[in-house]
């Protein structure tokens, strides 16, 4: 399966905040260095590269003097505010010795949640593919307040491999790999090579918090190989504090665990609706409405609803739900108030109940939903 890593065409590569800084804020140069020359390498071998990179609040705590990330949103976004200034500076210097165009993307979550600014998002970037710039992209985090953020660059790393169908996502962070049990409170833990379904056990071992330079831990980067291998992208976990290990890895180089891609893959419409909009609510379904559903590509009609949560109208995104478990996500037909009254009825009945005469037989449309797997 390692083979499929090295004759990737289109790549992803999210580094994190721990791998680019010191822990007193400053830049680490000779891992930037070295990140910036395999980067190079493989966009010289005719590879698609685009790197999403965190580190523009710890790059701007040195020059602040913070010790420490202040925990005054405001303050952080100042920190955010002079520290991408930093990094791209030293991107853009660094390749630039290497002979390579870089172009930076700051991204919110409405980026992505918009269809029209999700699809001038995937145009803008397959233009700069095309041109030969190696895109790099962070979260917005100067104008990105709680409600539009994407909340850790895990989650925007295979957000990005999804919008531009890369062949792989890999992440360079701080641990290198998913291991059977955390490596710190336990010594005889080992590392998984391949995981070829992403379970309950695997979120359970993924453990918690990662490193105080920055936002995701391992549980994100979980979530983030279930959004990429569901989208047919495979995503490799490696430690960034390794040598050459982007490289060793887009060689086949069996380093950190590797997350093995479904072949049934979700096309960009499904991505969208999976991993872009924003989930406004959610219902919860039967046992006939899951099976129809799961393994016999239907619809889902109001008969198969039990219960309705959260507040959205018609066109919102809602998450489908079947005993504790998400298994799909779609475009809802009806609001919440008018979902409370028809759930548990035949399609039949909805005109009457609603007292409308044009309705539509199926809350979910299956066109429009997508299964989560």
């Amino acid at each position: 399966m390692r083979d499929a890593i090295q004759q990737a065409r289109r790549i992803v590569v999210k580094v994190g905040s721990s791998t680019l800084c010191y822990p007193n804020g400053h830049l680490h140069l000779e891992r930037i260095e070295t990140l910036v020359r395999q980067l190079s390498d493989l966009a010289n071998q005719g590879k698609e590269v685009i790197l999403v990179s965190s580190g523009a609040t710890g790059a701007g705590l040195a020059p602040l003097g913070f010790k420490e990330k202040p925990r005054d949103l405001v303050l952080r976004q100042a920190a955010a505010s002079v520290g991408q200034g930093v990094l791209i500076h030293m991107y853009e210097r660094l390749f630039r010795e290497y002979g390579r165009t870089v172009g930076q993307i700051l991204l919110t979550k409405e980026d992505s949640t918009s269809r029209h600014s999700y699809l001038n998002l995937r145009n803008t970037l397959h233009a700069l593919l095309q041109l030969g710039v190696i895109p790099i992209i962070n979260e917005n985090d100067v104008v990105a307040i709680e409600e539009y953020k994407i909340g850790d660059n895990d989650t925007l790393s295979a957000t990005v491999a999804g919008i531009v169908e890369a062949d792989v996502l890999i992440i360079l962070s701080d641990i290198d790999g998913l291991y059977t049990d955390n490596p710190a409170t336990n010594p005889d833990a080992t590392l998984i090579s391949e995981v070829h379904a992403i379970t309950d056990e695997t979120y359970e071992i993924a453990g918690g918090a990662g490193s105080s330079m920055g936002t995701g831990g391992m549980y994100t980067k979980i979530k983030a190989a279930s959004m990429a291998t569901n989208s047919g992208i495979h995503m490799v976990i490696t430690s960034g504090e390794e040598e050459n290990s982007l490289r060793r890895v887009c060689k086949g180089e069996e380093l950190g665990t590797l997350f093995v891609a479904n072949e049934q893959k979700v096309n960009q419409k499904q991505h969208w609706l999976a991993y872009g909009k924003r989930i406004s609510g959610t219902i919860i379904v039967d046992d006939g409405c899951a099976t129809a559903v799961i393994h016999k590509g239907a619809s889902i009609l109001p008969a198969g609803i039990i219960d309705v949560e959260g507040q959205f109208e018609p066109g919102d995104t809602i998450s489908i739900i079947y005993k504790g478990k998400e298994i799909g996500r779609g475009l809802v037909n009806y609001s919440t108030a008018d979902l409370f009254l028809i759930k548990g009825h035949n399609s039949a009945d909805i005109a009457d109940i609603l007292g409308i005469n044009a309705t539509y037989d199926e809350v979910v449309h299956r066109n429009n939903l997508v299964l989560i797997h």
